[in-house]
């Protein structure tokens, strides 16, 4: 396990994570971070565990609405979703690597 630091909400939190997912972990930080400050802003929502609710019903409904029935990822798990990305990324670094050098 790794620690890494982040801000949401201009609080700074120490967390653990698996070795290799820190960068996935600093990302959702921010993320999150992202949504508690835009309801913080534009909601006037008093609280911060109000605002915490409130961002993680609507992280909870890109997400629910992503895997919705007929939707284009409602037969896979996330871990399948992860697995293609992380392949995608593979394909496209392999093939710009060689033109890196053209720059």
């Amino acid at each position: 396990m790794t620690q890494v630091d982040v801000t949401i909400m201009g609080a700074s939190y120490k967390l653990s994570c698996k070795e290799g997912e820190q960068a996935a972990l600093i990302q959702a930080a921010a993320y999150l971070d992202e949504k508690m400050c835009g309801l913080r802003d534009t909601a006037k929502i008093k609280g911060t565990d109000r605002i915490a609710v409130m961002a993680a019903l609507t992280v909870s409904t890109e997400l629910l609405s992503i895997k919705a029935p007929g939707g284009p990822f409602s037969e896979q798990t996330m871990a399948d979703i992860k697995k293609q990305l992380h392949s995608m990324n593979d394909v496209l670094d392999d093939a710009l690597t060689p033109q890196e050098n053209l720059f």
